[in-house]
């Protein structure tokens, strides 16, 4: 039996003491202070970029010559310097999204400590809903126990754990548990293909007629103390002088407003997670369209000389995109999918709202509501749900295009001349999923 291996990430929640926190929260200061080193080491360097051996050297004699640079382990230290170098690569790399690297500031930068060695974990359970983890110069600390972990819970599953990564979010530290799991290949999926149709109304409309929703993430008594929070903020930011620092009590406001959108981005997630593993169980293709979300999402104020127009309710839009996650979404399927066998493709979105999928004709005024579709072809007539229609025409490009050129495996790839093919024509694979951190 063929087996795969699987990178995979687990985050946890910590359970610190006070003392403990603010260990870790000096290290992940020291973290962002090397990092603002390492960079100006290596830009301000006449003719070339430092070499690895020369940052290397820098950062030993950092920690010699700075006393609080001794507060973040040696360990620690040398993943930054890969972090920083690896940032660089994806920079100069055409393919990657990556911008160039530039200084973390103290309030805006994310909170992170890396322990890139497992043995240093030494990983124990505690009872059924608490686990022990070693964190350098911090000591024992519990974490919540809510898998199992490979290589560490008897009987789990195979693999193991290769590092971890500490990271502060709003509600407090977090693990991030590097897995590697070890699994037979799956076995191509038999179930049957679907198209999956991305909105706002409907967050997600099936091809069979299934609409997948979800509720407000937060309730009326979370929403109105959010937006009480945020008046109090603009308040703040108008009475306090241009250029000076905020307040405690400003800050204080911004953790507030913070923890409660993370709140709703935890719910948001949990949803997400249990809706794409019920579609990658049931079904072997997911077809989506081909959205560039960024684009879609692109600011709608314009410019001095061409201002843009309805910027209020394109704003509103926007934020009601960004609510939804599209890309996360399909980020999502696209690995729950290929641990089943199945696969996520993309099809052009151009036109799959406004075409009859009966028919396949575009007439105008056939969509005659953000939920009701009519065709105005009068030997066809179709009548039924806006989104349950663009949906089948996803599945329709699917099948008539490039459908043919993929392959029943695991993976989301058209390998070969049928690549080429599908890319030409009207369907393109979805990018395999990045390794989590």
């Amino acid at each position: 039996m063929d087996m795969a291996k699987r990178t995979r990430a687990h985050v946890a929640r910590l359970d610190l003491n006070q003392r403990q926190s603010v260990a870790l929260d000096g290290q992940a200061h020291t973290a962002r202070a090397l990092w603002n080193l390492l960079h100006e080491f290596m830009t301000f360097r006449q003719g070339r970029f430092a070499s690895l051996k020369d940052c290397d050297a820098a950062i030993r004699a950092a920690r010699h010559e700075i006393d609080w640079m001794g507060q973040l382990p040696a360990q620690a230290a040398q993943a930054v310097l890969k972090t920083y170098r690896q940032a660089w690569a994806n920079f100069f790399n055409p393919d990657h999204p990556a911008e160039r690297p530039t200084f973390k500031g103290r309030f805006r930068s994310r909170m992170a400590v890396d322990v890139p060695q497992a043995r240093d974990l030494q990983i124990s359970r505690v009872n059924r809903r608490w686990g022990a983890v070693n964190v350098p110069k911090v000591g024992r600390v519990r974490f919540r126990w809510t898998k199992a972990l490979p290589g560490v819970t008897k009987g789990g599953p195979a693999g193991r754990i290769t590092g971890a990564r500490l990271v502060k979010e709003a509600h407090g530290w977090n693990i991030v548990f590097r897995t590697e799991l070890v699994l037979a290949a799956p076995a191509p999926h038999r179930g049957p293909k679907v198209g999956l149709d991305r909105g706002i109304a409907v967050p997600l409309a099936l091809s069979t007629g299934e609409h997948l929703g979800h509720g407000p993430w937060l309730t009326d008594g979370e929403q109105t103390r959010l937006l009480r929070l945020e008046r109090k903020s603009a308040r703040q930011r108008a009475t306090r002088k241009k250029g000076d620092p905020a307040s405690n009590r400003e800050r204080r406001t911004y953790d507030q407003i913070a923890r409660l959108r993370a709140t709703a981005k935890r719910r948001a997630v949990d949803w997400q997670h249990q809706t794409t593993t019920d579609l990658a169980t049931r079904f072997s293709a997911v077809v989506v369209e081909d959205l560039k979300i960024g684009n879609m999402m692109a600011s709608a104020s314009g410019t001095v000389e061409e201002p843009g127009t309805n910027v209020a309710q394109k704003r509103g839009l926007h934020r009601s995109i960004a609510g939804e996650a599209w890309g996360r979404t399909v980020e999502f399927l696209t690995y729950k999918s290929a641990d089943r066998g199945g696969l996520v493709a993309k099809v052009r979105p151009h036109g799959t709202s406004q075409e009859c999928h009966r028919c396949h004709t575009t007439t105008t005024g056939s969509r005659e509501s953000q939920f009701r579709f009519a065709c105005k072809n009068k030997a066809c007539g179709w009548v039924g749900n806006a989104d349950t229609n663009a949906a089948r025409n996803q599945l329709h490009r699917y099948n008539s295009a490039a459908g043919r050129a993929v392959t029943g495996r695991g993976d989301s790839g058209v390998p070969g001349s049928a690549k080429r093919q599908a890319s030409r024509s009207t369907v393109s694979p979805a990018p395999a999923p990045r390794a989590a951190a």
